[in-house]
């Protein structure tokens, strides 16, 4: 259970380099955590996914936040840049989850991902947040 009693305070951090697909995903993660007894307690907007790690890093600091949850999309272009944006952003966010000793899940699309096929997948931002809320029940409390 959460510091609040619930299942969970979430920080929620948005890439919103494509900000249609971005309020879809946010806003089904946003529904699903209120089915889960959870709350989002602060979002942050950042421009894109290789944006994300600082913002979470700074909201796993944050008093009272449980798990992060990061949401965002990268579409493929002519170039690999967008395998390069995805593997950086999942390695990094994996190290604040792990330095930080707070859950942060990867509610990201990609790479290789066509703007149909993102939109096929919204309900990764609902994904992302069951992680955060599971991660938040099954973990043991740190400290005394």
């Amino acid at each position: 259970m959460g510091a609040d009693g619930g299942y969970g305070q979430l920080g929620l951090v948005v890439a919103e380099f494509y900000e249609g697909l971005a309020a879809e995903m946010e806003a089904r993660a946003r529904t699903n955590a209120d089915r889960r007894d959870a709350t989002v307690a602060q979002r942050v907007p950042v421009p894109g996914v290789y944006d994300a790690p600082l913002a979470a890093d700074r909201l796993a600091r944050r008093g009272g936040i449980d798990a992060v949850v990061v949401l965002g999309v990268v579409i493929t272009g002519d170039t690999g840049h967008d395998r390069v944006v995805t593997h950086t952003a999942a390695r990094q966010l994996s190290a604040v989850s792990v330095d930080r000793d707070t859950p942060v899940t990867f509610g990201v699309q990609g790479p290789n991902m066509s703007p149909a096929e993102a939109r096929e997948r919204i309900e990764k931002g609902a994904a992302a947040v069951d992680a955060a809320v599971d991660l938040v029940e099954a973990l043991p409390p740190t400290g005394g």
